[in-house]
This record gives C-alpha cells, structure tokens and sequence, in this order.
C-alpha cells in the first residue's frame, strides 16, 4: 500500500493512498464526490494501454486514504495535490478531474501554477462557480447546501441512495448503459467514505474558480454532459467554456453526472484523442 504524509490531526498522519501504474506521459486522475479512485476503473485500464503512467489517489476522508475531520477545502485538497506531485517528482503531468475533483484542478492552478504540468482536463466542472447567480440559475446557494447536509447527517445510505439515481439518471439509463451490479459497486464506495468528509465537502460547492482559471495557460480539455442532472450543461460546462475560450470543449450527447461510467467509450475517445495531440 502506498502512502504520502501530507499532515496530522493530533496523535495520527494524514495519509493519502495511490496508485502508480504503466509508464509513458503522466496522467493523474483526480475522482469527484463522495467517491474514490476505483470510480475512474473504467478509464484505468484504457489509459495503460494507450501508453500512459497512470496515477490515481483517494483524496482526505475517502477510500483507502486517512479520515481526518480538517482539511476539506479547496485550498488544502489542492495542497494535497501538490504534496503528490511533489512527492513523486512530476512534471509534464495531464491532470484529470471530475466533477469535485475540478476544483482541485482549479484551484491547484490558481495556488501552485502550471510549472509541473502539460495539461488539464475538466469533466463535470464545478468551476467557474456552483453558486445560484443570474448566469447560473441551476446552481446552488447556502440554503440549498445545509439542506444537502442536514439529509447526510439524518440517514447517509438513503440519501446516497437517491444521489446516485441524479448522479446516473438511473430512471433512464439502468439496465441500458449502467447496471445493477455497477449502481451496488457505486453505492459501497460511497458508503465506505468517511461520514465528515462526506459532510463537509458540500461546503466547497459555493467556491468560485474565476480568479484560478485565469493562470490556465497549458491545454485544456472541457468535457460535459447534455443530460447532466447535478451540474447543469448550460450553468457550468458551457459557462466553463466561455471562461476558457481556448479550451478544447465538447459536449457527451446524454451524459448523465458520472458519464465516465455510463458513458465511458465516449469520453474516453475525447480523452485519448486531447491526450495524443
């Protein structure tokens, strides 16, 4: 089991756990919330293939990393990374995010640059911002997000139950492009996290990314949904392109939220194609 040290909480580490796989190009794949590194399994195996070093971590408070009850903000999750990437000595690295997992992608940019990296990917974007606003009416406000954690803390399991049904429009695409065993596999990774983590990272929902997208300056691929329930197509992946005109921006026709899963060939295409320009 691999292990870096980025901090402690009283008498024990913060640990954070990783896999190092293949060689090639480093990629490294940043998963969203509540869930873990096994979520990006679908693309895991494609990327090695391909010829890719393939590096994928659980973030503070999920999977096999520690579970500490400090540290979900952007700032130190981005740190975080930053400790990785130090610790492993990575440059011209793609970093890969998903959903939460693109606020550490921002946000590391806005703290930490682009010396290390090659390129950046944004799947499901949080950024620029999931705040209610006039040009994001689908997004969300502080009242919104207490509701979000006041249902974790009164019955965890239902509530992820019901997410992952929005995460994967489930009443559409289960037993098409997603099925019963994969929705289980998903529910137990989420099920697994720690309970604060999964708590207090609601909180980073009302983060704005307009001043870390601005120190974007290596390639940058945006891939989104059309049938995105959690993150709207038109408040956050086409907003996400206006802030990144440069970008690379394509749409998945009927992707839901966690699209690398139901739609797995599609954005793996998108992702292999970005990669090998």
């Amino acid at each position: 089991m691999s292990t870096i040290t980025v901090g402690t909480e009283n008498s024990t580490s913060i640990d954070l756990y990783y896999e190092d796989h293949g060689s090639g190009p480093a990629v490294v794949l940043i998963s969203g919330w509540p869930f873990d590194s096994r979520s990006w399994e679908p693309q895991v195996q494609v990327l090695i293939t391909a010829g890719y070093r393939v590096i994928v971590y659980d973030r503070r408070g999920f999977g096999r990393s520690s579970r500490p009850t400090q540290g979900y903000d952007f700032d130190t999750l981005a740190a975080d990374l930053d400790n990785l990437l130090t610790a492993l000595d990575l440059d011209d690295v793609t970093l890969i995010g998903f959903s939460l997992g693109t606020g550490e992608v921002a946000r590391y940019i806005g703290k930490h640059g682009t010396d290390r990296l090659k390129a950046a990917v944004f799947i499901e974007s949080l950024a620029p911002s999931f705040v209610k606003s006039d040009e994001n009416p689908l997004g969300v406000d502080r009242a919104a997000v207490d509701g979000v954690r006041e249902a974790i803390l009164h019955d965890r399991p239902a509530w992820l139950t019901g997410l992952i049904g929005d995460f994967l429009n489930l009443d559409q695409l289960l037993g098409k492009r997603v099925s019963e065993d994969a929705v289980r596999n998903l529910w137990n990774a989420g099920a697994e996290a720690s309970p604060w983590a999964t708590w207090a990272c609601v909180l980073t929902w009302l983060d704005d990314f307009h001043d870390d997208l601005r120190r974007v300056d290596v390639p940058t691929l945006v891939l989104h949904g059309t049938a995105d329930r959690i993150l709207s197509l038109e408040g956050q992946g086409r907003r996400m392109h206006a802030a990144l005109p440069a970008a690379r921006y394509v749409e998945i026709e009927g992707g839901p939220h966690v699209m690398c899963l139901s739609h797995a060939e599609e954005v793996n295409r998108e992702l292999l194609a970005f990669l090998a320009q």
